[in-house]
């Protein structure tokens, strides 16, 4: 007997069994319904009557194996697939738990659903033990922090392991369609959800980064398709437009729009199956003879602030874990360091956190990374990445000059993070008097000197340049994160140095002080204006994010409230719009 979370127990011979029976179009055997009928009410008041759960495996009075089959497969494939998710049964929090599977178990809240493809994937992976055996291998450090963003957001601890289905719990996993991580988010998506991707580092490989977006765009998708989780996984597997438009087609011929019963793409018609079968064999580890690896349930890594960049090798030195071990916790940054504009985090594990913060607060600043490591790494990167330089000059030593080609959508800001330097030094080596560049112009990228002294070096591949104290003027429109992003920092710096909190109204006039800037981002903020635009039909927030050359994610924290359910035609979208930046 499979054990099921969400199924109902009725007493055997209780009439609402037997009336229960009959709602699901069991053809009872008319010799022997009326006097079973007889028999429930005389037993009906009898406490001392077992339990059992209504089960595939049960054959009623008077039914052969074939219509039990026929009763439950035939005419509803897809009946308790239209059940919805509800509120989760217990919070595991308020229940100690000892291994993570326990604790995976007690947030199992989607319906159960007999179906036969469900049946075909359960079948695949008994015959595979092995690859059951190397996916808790991998899940292990990820598991803890899956599911506290699972119990954060309240959704069903089933999602926990869709990172199976994703990826197989490999975290720098990439696929054939450009998605990666964990959650294999596509560029696009994980840029609609925060997820930063450039030449140092990519936050959909960001185990931290990605769980948090991956569940909170689970849980918009629950959200669109009226709490239909089925509906909404199908989403996350091949887009709202797919499931909409199936969705739509059997609605204009009167059939069912529940999951089972939509025409999808293959890959989509296995996906949903594939995350229930794994999550129905974890649920029956004993039954299916699956041997569940101990995973304590506490967390596996800390999340350390390391302040600015540092080396990688450097890093695992100094939590005293091997180089492999630790990459597998920070598989975001594609270099040997961390990225210069951020994030400033690492994941370490829990039992090295505390020597690895000790060991770091000793480190002297000129040894946090290795020098000529990263000046190859700049120039290599150079030449084989999306900047595709037509011309490299070689002086001596690392002087090198770099021609590069404007790109549509291109700013000062954005290849100066490409190419690992400055806006300053790229207005100085090309004589430009404003930050505003144009498509298909050509700009001169100097790499770094010889002669750079460490701390210079630093400084500028980082966002840390300190200027004297200025004061910004609250704009209308103005959001802690917009005004951190014009001076690059965050908003809790701007909180602090304000003494103020991140739900302070931002009062147009306002004066904020801005302690720590980049002062050609400071001098040019008194350029950004305001923009009403109104959604029209097919709009995206890429499309719209493309046409105002404005970060995606900027967009989206903009109007955080009107876009609470999703993008729709006619709503008013307020757009910050640096006058000095083409479009």
């Amino acid at each position: 007997m499979f054990f099921k979370k969400n199924t109902i127990y009725y007493k055997p011979y209780d009439l609402n069994y037997i009336l229960r029976l009959k709602m699901m179009h069991v053809n009872f055997n008319r010799s022997v319904a009326f006097p079973l009928i007889l028999l429930s009410l005389l037993v009906a008041g009898c406490s001392g009557t077992s339990e059992k759960p209504l089960s595939l495996s049960d054959q009623l009075p008077g039914q052969s194996d074939a219509d039990a089959q026929d009763g439950l497969y035939g005419q509803y494939p897809h009946a308790s697939s239209r059940l919805k998710f509800g509120k989760q049964k217990s919070k595991s929090a308020l229940t100690q738990h000892n291994t993570v599977w326990d604790r995976l178990l007690s947030l199992y809240s989607l319906p159960e659903v007999e179906h036969y493809r469900i049946d075909q994937e359960v079948n695949w992976y008994l015959q595979h033990p092995a690859t059951l055996a190397i996916i808790q291998q991998r899940a292990e450090p990820y598991l803890h922090h899956i599911l506290d963003e699972i119990e954060a957001k309240n959704i069903p601890g089933e999602l926990a392991l869709l990172p199976v289905v994703e990826s197989a719990f490999v975290a720098n996993a990439y696929s054939h369609a450009d998605a990666s991580g964990l959650w294999q988010f596509v560029p696009a998506t994980g840029e609609e959800y925060g997820l930063q991707q450039n030449a140092w580092y990519d936050g959909r490989r960001d185990v931290y980064a990605s769980t948090k977006a991956a569940t909170t765009y689970l849980k918009e998708l629950s959200e669109t398709f009226d709490g239909d989780w089925l509906l909404a996984l199908a989403s996350y597997n091949c887009g709202k437009g797919k499931v909409r438009k199936s969705i739509e087609k059997n609605e204009g011929r009167n059939l069912p729009t529940d999951y089972w019963s939509l025409s999808l793409p293959q890959e989509t018609v296995d996906y949903v199956p594939r995350l229930l079968a794994i999550a129905r064999i974890f649920a029956n580890a004993e039954e299916y003879n699956i041997h569940l690896q101990h995973i304590p349930n506490k967390p596996y890594f800390e999340v350390v602030d390391i302040k600015s960049p540092l080396d990688l090798h450097k890093a695992a030195q100094l939590a005293n874990t091997p180089y492999d071990k630790f990459l597998k916790l920070n598989p975001g940054f594609n270099k040997s360091c961390t990225a210069p504009q951020g994030p400033h985090r690492l994941l370490v594990p829990v039992a090295q956190a505390q020597t690895f913060k000790r060991n770091l607060a000793q480190l002297p600043f000129d040894e946090r990374i290795d020098l000529n490591q990263l000046r190859s790494e700049t120039v290599a990167h150079a030449r084989r990445s999306e900047t595709k330089p037509v011309q490299v000059r070689r002086d001596e030593g690392y002087n090198a000059s770099i021609r590069y080609k404007v790109k549509p959508g291109d700013s000062l800001a954005t290849i100066a993070g490409r190419t690992h330097t400055t806006i300053s030094t790229l207005r100085q080596a090309n004589h430009l008097t404003a930050n505003g560049v144009h498509s298909g112009m050509y700009l001169q990228i100097p790499a770094v000197g010889k002669q750079a002294k460490t701390a210079g070096l630093i400084a500028n591949i980082t966002k840390t340049q300190i200027a004297s104290n200025q004061l910004y003027t609250v704009k209308k429109g103005d959001t802690f994160w917009n005004i951190s992003q014009r001076f690059s920092v965050t908003p809790k710096d701007i909180a602090e140095w304000n003494k103020i909190t991140l739900k302070t109204a931002l009062v147009p006039g306002r004066k904020l002080a801005i302690k720590s800037v980049n002062p050609q981002l400071a001098s040019s903020s008194s350029s950004i204006r305001l923009v009403h635009y109104t959604v029209g039909k097919g709009d995206t927030l890429i499309q719209i994010a493309k046409k105002f050359n404005v970060p995606v994610n900027d967009l989206r924290k903009s109007n955080i409230e009107v876009l609470g359910k999703g993008i729709r035609p006619g709503q008013k979208l307020k757009v910050l719009v640096d006058n000095r930046s083409s479009t």
